[in-house]
């Protein structure tokens, strides 16, 4: 019988604008080639070394610029159709497991978990079919408490969301908006629901401040007595608790509706047994989930970002039901997006160009990246499976069965999938669950999830699906950046580079694509040369450009020009503002010369085996001062960390070289102004750049200014660097 064609439940469109863009790529290309053709046939005798620096800088960044149009060539977005998923399957839709992950309840504050969990909970989804998981690697029991407090008010607020269709539903974020809910219900329904809410949340964190449980909540729930005083962070047992069991009726709500199953987990942790950061608590929940729901979707999720968008699950299962394509589909990848970004991105911390170009880019080439959280997998391939053409899906997996063992058994066998010593000679982090030896575990998952035949898709919906917290200090900021540029560079150095390990498996532009985040770290020696030797050839009297009369300084100009145009249209097209993209440019070069070095030194040092891979978490909280500076696009700085004596020095530097090139040009006749005005630009850019870094130094009194022990070291630095120099 013939094939009946059906209705896609999702649709695919490539961006506009292609051939322009890529008549554009081609003209850069050949500036480029003309640029290390100047530097290569014009090698001087005086500043040879300066010289040659300047050419393998170029080299790298050219190589590192076609790389980058891997992903820019033909960039596609999708658009999901979920009256069709409803009218062909109705709610005959598989089952979904939702992981979150929390580290630590002082970096990560327990309120702010559960309304992230609270806001899973509450997906426009048949909540039969919904369970939710808690990784607890702290293993506190402060945030136990917060989830059992939040199965109290689950049962008002899921049918609060549902009744009145609200968004979003974390219950935080929809409370912190100043208008949005005042006309949803009655004034008196809203206000017993915040009251509860506000309540909950205070005595939560009234326990974390004094750090215990009263006795009379203990008695509430036997999981409270996993705890004694001899357990740690560090040296536990593994605790499984189901908290709200969705396979027993009376699990319901205040309204009858049945509530979806919830789980705390918090896998063994001994001090003599390495534990593998985020990566091993997610392999923890996927076995521990197998015993309790074994839903055949996953998804997992940060805990500080909260679900806004109710509907994200039906749209991810348009792609993995769609007929024709959705057998190849291994997972779903949602882009990360932040809720308390200020107008004009003062830490640069928009992905929004990330997002809407380069993730869209490699949805074209086989998928994006998975990126550890706001990703739905299919359970099997987490488990390693291969594609096959003829692959089909069991989508009537986790089905609850009323049969089972008690909940006393599920979590007894569910702690032994959690034991520290479960994983010893098999093949879990390796072949089986996400991968283990990483920073950016997720980064290399999804690289062998492509290599093994699997594609990915990037969905970003009008409406954010997920919402987050980005960090709101320069510190925060550093530290992220250094976490992710060293885990990729390390991958990059291994046997997992894209170039190595997908070579014959997944697309050249695939594994360019992979790469662009894997140079970020080596980014920062060329960028350190440009930012300081052209300085101090300015200085030493040195040009290291062509002459402005020279026809040779327009390719330079051109490069430099079409290049900052491009990257201002792509900025501006994603929703950013100007100044944000100004602020944008100067966090890439503060973040190259701190974040990306660091990556490369402590790379190196892991590969010499001269140190072992710790895993950082990003602190979630600020103080007052901070938020207030932060809310008023003040950058924050306040202590002597040697991140800012690198950015400090190298302000100062370029200032006093400025200062001096122009005094010499001034005293020696303008007919030098011609011969090192590209210098002098190049310097002048970089002061300008490094405006509130001047600020911060000699200016500012708050307490977030540059302190004075590091202005004292930058002077010293940067007075050494001359005398160095001047007496070479």
């Amino acid at each position: 019988m013939p094939k009946i064609e059906r209705e896609r439940l999702f649709t695919t469109e490539r961006s506009g604008g292609r051939a322009l863009y890529r008549l554009h790529a081609v003209t850069v290309a050949v500036g480029i080639c003309l640029v290390l053709y100047y530097r290569a046939t014009r090698v001087p005798e005086q500043g040879r070394a300066a010289w040659l620096g300047m050419l393998a800088s170029e080299l790298f960044f050219a190589a590192y610029w076609v790389i980058t149009q891997s992903v820019r060539w033909s960039p596609v977005r999708h658009r999901t159709f979920r009256d069709r998923l409803a009218a062909r399957y109705g709610e005959r839709l598989p089952c979904v497991d939702i992981f979150v992950c929390t580290a630590d309840p002082h970096s990560e504050p327990p309120s702010l978990v559960i309304s992230t969990v609270l806001s899973v909970m509450a997906y426009n989804y048949p909540t039969e079919k919904l369970s939710v998981y808690l990784s607890d690697d702290g293993g506190s029991v402060l945030t136990f408490y917060a989830l059992w407090e939040a199965t109290l008010f689950a049962k008002e607020w899921l049918p609060f969301c549902k009744r009145y269709n609200i968004e979003p539903r974390s219950p935080a974020a929809y409370f912190s908006e100043p208008d949005g809910y005042q006309d949803v219900c009655t004034p008196k329904e809203l206000s017993f629901i915040k009251d509860m809410y506000e309540e909950m949340t205070e005595r939560i964190d009234t326990a974390v401040m004094s750090g215990k449980i009263p006795e009379e909540i203990k008695a509430n729930h036997k999981g409270f007595y996993e705890w004694n005083p001899e357990i740690t962070s560090k040296n536990h047992q593994p605790i499984v608790q189901i908290l709200l069991d969705g396979k027993d009726r009376n699990t319901v709500d205040n309204e009858g509706n049945m509530l979806p199953t919830l789980v705390y987990m918090a896998r063994e942790k001994r001090p003599q047994h390495h534990h593998n950061f985020k990566a091993g608590a997610m392999n923890a929940l996927i076995r521990v989930s197998s015993v309790i729901s074994n839903s055949p979707i996953v998804m997992n999720v940060d805990c500080d970002m909260y679900s806004n968008n109710s509907e994200t699950i039906r749209d991810a299962l348009c792609f993995f039901l769609d007929e024709e394509m959705g057998h190849k589909i291994g997972f779903v990848q949602y882009p990360q997006n932040f809720n308390n970004l200020t107008k004009n991105n003062i830490y640069g911390n928009s992905h929004q160009v990330t997002n809407q170009v380069e993730m869209g880019g490699m949805d074209s080439v086989g998928g994006p990246q998975y990126v550890g959280t706001g990703c739905f997998h299919r359970r099997e391939i987490l488990c390693g499976r291969k594609f096959a053409e003829d692959y089909k899906e069991d989508w009537n997996g986790g089905m609850k069965d009323k049969t089972q063992e008690s909940i006393d058994e599920i979590e007894e066998k569910a702690e032994s999938l959690a034991a520290c010593m479960f994983e010893h000679d098999t093949q879990w982090g390796d072949e089986i669950g996400v991968k283990y030896g990483y920073p950016v575990e997720d980064i290399i998952t999804g690289l062998a999830i492509h290599c093994r035949g699997w594609k990915s898709v990037h969905n970003n919906p009008p409406r954010p699906a997920f919402l987050g917290v980005a960090p709101t200090t320069l510190a925060q900021t550093i530290l992220q950046h250094k976490r992710w540029s060293e885990g990729s560079f390390s991958i990059f150095l291994s046997k997992y580079c894209p170039f190595l390990f997908g070579h014959g498996k997944i697309k050249l532009r695939h594994q360019m694509g992979y790469s662009i985040y894997g140079l970020w770290a080596p980014n920062s020696l060329p960028t350190l040369h440009y930012v300081i030797i052209p300085s101090l050839a300015l200085l030493q009297g040195n040009p290291l450009f062509p002459e402005m009369r020279s026809p040779w300084i327009i390719p330079f100009i051109y490069v430099l020009c079409v290049n900052n145009m491009y990257s201002l249209y792509e900025s501006l097209s994603a929703g950013d503002t100007l100044k944000g993209w100004w602020n944008g440019q100067r966090m890439w070069m503060v973040k190259r010369i701190t974040s990306y070095l660091y990556g490369v030194i402590d790379t190196l040092r892991q590969l010499l085996g001269l140190s072992k891979m710790t895993f950082a978490v990003t602190s979630k909280v600020s103080d007052e001062d901070e938020s207030t500076s932060y809310e008023q696009e003040i950058m924050e700085f306040g202590s002597t960390s040697p991140e800012y004596v690198i950015i400090a020095t190298i302000a100062l530097l370029n200032l006093v070289c400025l200062v001096g090139g122009l005094g010499q040009i001034m005293t020696s006749g303008w007919s030098l102004f011609n011969v090192f005005c590209p210098q002098l630009i190049l310097c002048a850019m970089l002061v300008i750049t490094n405006a509130p870094f001047y600020e911060a130094m000699f200016l500012r009194k708050d307490k977030g200014r540059i302190p004075f022990p590091v202005t004292l070291a930058s002077i010293g630095f940067v007075t050494l660097t001359f005398l160095v120099v001047w007496y070479q």
